[in-house]
């Protein structure tokens, strides 16, 4: 990887944005691999998260094992985790499933830096915002519009634009 003196600012943000959320799914101890930058994730994603991953996403983040919260932020049921949970195989996600894994990790993952802890993060999440038409952000996660949405609403919430 190049140094950080020679990255732009938007390089080290994204780098450190993608560090966060790589930790948020278990880092290498879940992931089995090592993800520095975008690309690297990229070929993890394409071969697929180890289920391991987002696993270790449910057990750390409360909220989604509560009503459709998981559905709509991964895509995947509350069932569907405890039957890979119960599986003693290593399986792997779907390339869609990892892909809405790890957005949901990353917008997670801006959130905290953003808002400075996980249960402030976790809260917004579960909220109504002004910014986002009084919709709570987890709710619009299950499409890539929403998705991008929220995370330029957390960029306006980190830049002081609330509206």
């Amino acid at each position: 990887m190049t140094p950080a003196a020679t990255l732009s600012p938007a390089a080290i943000a994204a780098d450190s944005n993608v560090s966060r959320t790589y930790a948020l799914l278990g880092g290498e101890a879940a992931i089995r691999a090592p993800i520095r930058n975008a690309i690297e994730a990229h070929d993890v994603l394409a071969r697929g998260l180890p289920a391991a991953s987002l696993l270790h996403l449910v057990d750390r983040v409360g909220f989604l094992e509560h009503g459709d919260a998981l559905m709509k932020a991964v895509g995947v049921s509350l069932r569907t985790v405890q039957r890979r949970r119960a599986d003693p195989t290593p399986t792997r996600l779907s390339t869609e499933q990892s892909n809405r894994t790890w957005r949901f990790a990353a917008i997670l993952a801006e959130a905290i830096a953003v808002l400075g802890t996980q249960a402030a993060a976790e809260d917004w999440m579960n909220r109504p915002a002004i910014g986002l038409d009084n919709r709570r952000p987890v709710d619009l996660l299950a499409t890539a519009a929403g998705a991008e949405a929220v995370a330029e609403y957390l960029t306006r919430l980190d830049y002081g634009v609330y509206a």
